[in-house]
């Protein structure tokens, strides 16, 4: 699971890696120097505060720094880390069937693979957007990385298979023993509740290269 301080820390290990302070990485990503000070991390009131994806990317676009590199500086030792590859798939061939188990964990061998740095859970995958199906939180040619094994709560982006075999992207808004209540990432789609026994898998998405 990723955690507030590993997101931050790896801001600083990948500004100092480029010769940047965290304020000479926000200047030069074109955001507010102050963007990235450690003062901005936590509110007064002490709630966490979280970079967002957009001054993320635009760090990376800034430094020259691919998204594995970035997520490389996230763990505890730093740096390069070790990279495997983890199966990756198109978003809209991932609702066919032989690509996942009951369990959400991807099967079969008709998988790409992208290299992505070391992960605890080792049943992590990469789906990859095509279209505007997800817009304006996903484009075309993003890539999501999903883990199955991490903990959701409410408000997570999540992947979400039926027993019917139906796979869509939704936001977690509620969940209970009965069913789950689902937002959706497009407001011209519907909203969704499923029933429990409906449901085959749901598994958290952990990132997205954009």
């Amino acid at each position: 699971m990723l955690k507030h301080a590993d997101i931050w820390r790896a801001i600083d290990r990948l500004a100092a890696e480029y010769e940047f302070s965290a304020s000479g990485l926000a200047k030069q990503a074109g955001l507010d120097p102050t963007t990235f000070n450690k003062s901005k991390r936590v509110t007064p009131e002490g709630k966490l505060r979280w970079p967002s994806t957009e001054s993320l990317a635009k760090v990376l676009a800034a430094t020259g720094a691919s998204f594995n590199e970035y997520v490389s500086f996230i763990g505890e030792s730093g740096g390069a880390g070790v990279y495997r590859n983890i199966p990756l798939i198109g978003y809209s061939q991932a609702g066919s069937p032989g690509y996942f188990n009951d369990n959400g964990f991807p099967t079969g061998a008709n998988w790409d693979e992208i290299p992505f740095p070391g992960f605890a859970d080792p049943q992590v995958f990469a789906l990859e957007i095509s279209g505007d199906s997800l817009s304006p939180v996903f484009r075309d040619g993003d890539t999501l990385i999903v883990s199955p094994g991490s903990h959701i709560r409410r408000g997570d982006r999540v992947v979400v298979k039926t027993t019917d075999g139906e796979l869509m992207v939704k936001n977690l808004q509620r969940q209970s023993t009965k069913r789950v209540e689902l937002v959706s990432i497009n407001t011209a789609q519907a909203d969704r509740t499923i029933e429990i026994e409906k449901l085959a898998w749901m598994s958290r998405i952990i990132w997205a290269s954009q």
